[in-house]
């Protein structure tokens, strides 16, 4: 399930609020509910969110859960604001709207999807510097696998790869990694990802399709819930 949040801002002001911000704001709004402790939990939170974009006249951004009782928490806080701060900004709420997708076979990438080439040394995978997309493929799928397993509580292994064809997004110097300043108490620290024009499944059983929808709302790779592998659905 997922939400839409549009804002009318000033745009001699207005800077891309920072992803931790976003985070420490979706927290905020869950206050005194029963998602208010969420962040305090370990291991997987089950939402991510995708980075802003411009819509017509108003910057956008959206959440997305497999938990439909979560974005509905966070609808019921937001709903009846005119404004809410997101880190330094005051922003007027333009359109909240909360909504479901139709499962595809091919998305796209929201926000860059990150994943640890080595996880005890936090080294991040970079496509450019390891080129190797069977790990990039291996690595998605153990990620998801293990996310499913904790949000349903029930094994599940998938057939396969997780993706049969793949197309990263070029960014405007011609690399294929993002670099991300999340700062956080002060202290900016970089994470690195990479963001893709389309990530296919050529087939999708019917078992697998719950599976699907799950990663659609739930994000791939590593740090869904600061805004990282945030995915859209594509027709084809």
């Amino acid at each position: 399930m997922r939400l839409k949040l549009s804002f009318e801002v000033n745009e001699g002001t207005f800077e891309r609020p920072n992803k931790h911000s976003v985070q420490g704001f979706i927290y905020n709004m869950l206050k005194g509910t029963e998602y208010g402790a969420k962040h305090d939990q370990p291991r997987f939170k089950f939402f991510t969110f995708s980075d802003f974009f411009r819509e017509n006249s108003h910057w956008t951004f959206f959440i997305a859960s497999p938990d439909p009782g979560f974005i509905k928490t966070l609808y019921s806080g937001i709903r009846g604001r005119e404004t809410v701060y997101i880190g330094r900004h005051e922003l007027r709420v333009a359109e909240l709207k909360k909504f479901k997708l139709p499962l595809r076979r091919a998305f796209q990438t929201g926000s860059p999807v990150v994943l640890y080439k080595n996880a005890e040394s936090n080294e991040y995978f970079k496509l450019h510097q390891h080129r190797d997309l069977r790990f990039f493929l291996q690595r998605l799928k153990e990620n998801a696998e293990r996310k499913y397993e904790a949000f349903y509580g029930e094994p599940f292994e998938l057939d396969g790869p997780i993706f049969d064809r793949l197309i990263p997004k070029l960014r405007s110097n011609g690399k294929l990694d993002v670099y991300v300043k999340v700062v956080k108490n002060g202290v900016p620290f970089p994470v690195i990802g990479s963001n893709w024009e389309l990530l296919e499944r050529e087939h999708i059983a019917p078992h697998e399709r719950r599976f699907y929808r799950f990663i659609m709302d739930a994000g791939l790779g590593e740090k869904n819930s600061l805004g990282f592998g945030f995915i859209n659905p594509l027709r084809r």
